[in-house]
């Protein structure tokens, strides 16, 4: 990573604005004001993990579209002590009761996934429980729970000014709200979705926050709202019953990695999707091992794009059809999935895969299993002054999920449970007490001798494992610094389920007419995004380390309402 002059930034025509630099810690995520709290809990001495969850709290009040308490986490905590990264899974399973069987009754004839509101779609939420277990597991002892989830404790009852971004995808949703039985409780006043700028409101929300920083998981998993839960889902058609929430628990996990470019690149372990990205840096590698040594591709020439497009879609055909849950793996053996992560992992698997992808044309005989749905999701970052770095990705799934409201909490509940197959066999076929494929994939990456390289993300539900593959691009094959990747345009393999298409190319405006052209004549259907199809290609937030130095250099999607900050 290196850091251009400001002369050069200033004539780059992709910049917005330099990096962030600190060398006693720096938070990164898509709301300015959870970053000043995260800030915050580092000057009170706390640690990463401390000022995550407060980042994460904060997002669940100021960002209600993309996350909250009835969704789902995952996160990547690495140990700067042991120069060690950990993965824990926060998200949540199918109640006892759904079965396969149940759960077609409600289906229309030649669909494969559940309806997209229904009430089935719900998974346990996992996300705080996930907060809570890792601040006791990784806790400084210099705040309190209480001190974590103060700041959001107090946007929600004192309100909060609404950002841009926040407030168009509240304004998107506000019919689905309106329709729900205690959609209101989601609403400013009750009866519309805030413009920017408004001062939002959100008593209920407090109210259970408070309990949670004071009782634990008990305040949310047990008790008023937890029966509150039961409730919406039941009322609704659906079969949690209140032994579903009681039982959750978090898992923890060691990553998968892969290894790209001098780095040691780590995801989170099915039911994740961190796979997906991991496999696509493999064969991009084995790729490389047959370049003649010229000049590399220009970064936004169409051969570039196409051989990362053509990875992207191998990446996706071997997840969609191995990723799912490892508890509840062909034959009931978790072992069998670990070797399956592994087969896929394996530089031979790798070298077969790259000899798939021609330099000349599109690729038709890729497998179905491409990109389907979009994703409303936050990610962030933090490092502390101890090197410890938490990449942590929390998500209702699509806008505000199914936009169910259990009475009197302020919250949504997720539609994670959308995502199942339901193909007897499948992997991913949906089952009782079982976590759907998922889209969250937080990632850190670290150097040979284990020390910190970065922390990184970028949301937006299957674009994420391709927003991971550029950012790496970027910066490692490129040299461009965090602020200057997350400020590039960038492109989506994705199709639409509803019209047949598939294998489309969406590239943001900043690509030239000749790239989109030049793509076309490889073969592929490419066209831009504009305007709110920009979302496709999600938000980014990334710190990077500078080896062998104190100094963190991070960078903040423009395209959300946040901000990079460090002390």
């Amino acid at each position: 990573m290196s850091l251009q002059s400001g002369l050069a930034r200033l004539s780059s025509r992709y910049s917005s604005r330099s990096c962030a630099v600190s060398t006693r810690g720096m938070v990164a995520c898509s709301q300015s004001l959870a970053g000043q709290a995260g800030v915050d809990i580092l000057k009170k001495g706390g640690n990463a993990m401390e000022a995550a969850v407060c980042v994460g709290a904060c997002l669940a009040v100021l960002e209600a579209g993309s996350t909250g308490l009835g969704g789902d986490g995952f996160c990547l905590y690495y140990d700067a002590g042991e120069k060690k990264v950990q993965a824990i899974n926060g998200s949540g399973r199918t109640p006892a009761a759904l079965t396969l069987d149940v759960a077609l009754q409600v289906v229309p004839e030649g669909d494969t996934s559940l309806p997209l509101m229904h009430a089935h779609t719900v998974t346990v939420p996992g996300v705080v429980a996930m907060w809570l277990d890792c601040l006791e597991k990784y806790s400084s002892g210099k705040v309190s729970r209480a001190d974590v989830f103060a700041a959001a404790v107090d946007f929600a009852d004192n309100g909060f000014a609404v950002g841009q971004v926040a407030s168009a995808e509240w304004k998107a949703q506000e019919p689905k709200l309106k329709a729900r039985k205690h959609g209101s409780e989601m609403l400013l006043n009750g009866n519309r979705a805030p413009e920017a700028g408004d001062v939002m409101h959100r008593k209920q929300l407090a109210r259970v926050l408070e309990s949670i920083s004071q009782e634990g998981k008990s305040a949310l998993y047990e008790g008023r709202v937890a029966q509150a839960i039961v409730d919406a889902i039941k009322e609704l058609g659906g079969v949690m019953e209140l032994s579903d929430l009681k039982q959750h628990e978090t898992t923890f996990a060691e990553p998968v990695t892969a290894e790209f470019a001098g780095l040691t690149v780590h995801g989170h372990p099915p039911n994740g999707q961190g796979l997906t990205a991991l496999i696509a840096l493999n064969i991009l590698t084995e790729l490389e091992k047959k370049e003649t040594g010229g000049p590399r591709a220009e970064w936004d020439s169409p051969e570039r794009l196409h051989t990362l497009v053509e990875i992207i879609r191998l990446a996706f055909a071997d997840a969609k059809k191995y990723i799912g849950d490892p508890d509840h793996a062909s034959g009931g053996s978790v072992n069998s999935v670990n070797e399956t992560v592994k087969a896929l992992l394996a530089q031979e698997y790798a070298a077969s895969r790259a000899a798939l992808v021609d330099p000349g044309k599109r690729s038709d005989e890729v497998p179905h299993g491409y990109p389907l749905k979009d994703s409303c999701t936050v990610s962030f970052q933090v490092v502390d002054a101890q090197g410890n770095a938490v990449s942590m990705v929390n998500s209702t799934y699509m806008g505000f999920g199914t936009c169910i409201v259990p009475k009197d909490t302020g919250f949504t509940l997720q539609n994670r449970g959308h995502n199942f197959n339901l193909e007897k066999g499948h992997a991913n076929c949906l089952a009782p007490r079982k976590r759907p494929y998922h889209t969250i994939i937080p990632c850190i990456t670290t150097h040979a001798d284990g020390s910190l390289h970065s922390t990184f993300t970028n949301m937006g539900g299957f674009m994420q494992p391709q927003g991971h593959v550029q950012h790496l691009v970027n910066m490692l094959h490129y040299g461009l610094d965090p602020q200057e990747s997350v400020d590039r345009p960038r492109f989506c393999v994705l199709n639409d389920p509803y019209s047949g298409v598939f294998g489309r190319v969406g590239l943001e405006e900043g690509f030239s007419p000749e790239t989109r052209d030049g793509l076309k004549a490889l073969g592929h259907d490419a066209f831009y995004l504009t305007g709110l199809e920009r979302t496709l290609v999600g938000r980014a937030q990334i710190i990077c380390k500078k080896q062998g130095s104190s100094v963190l250099v991070a960078g903040s999607d423009p395209r959300a309402d946040g901000a990079a900050l460090g002390w």
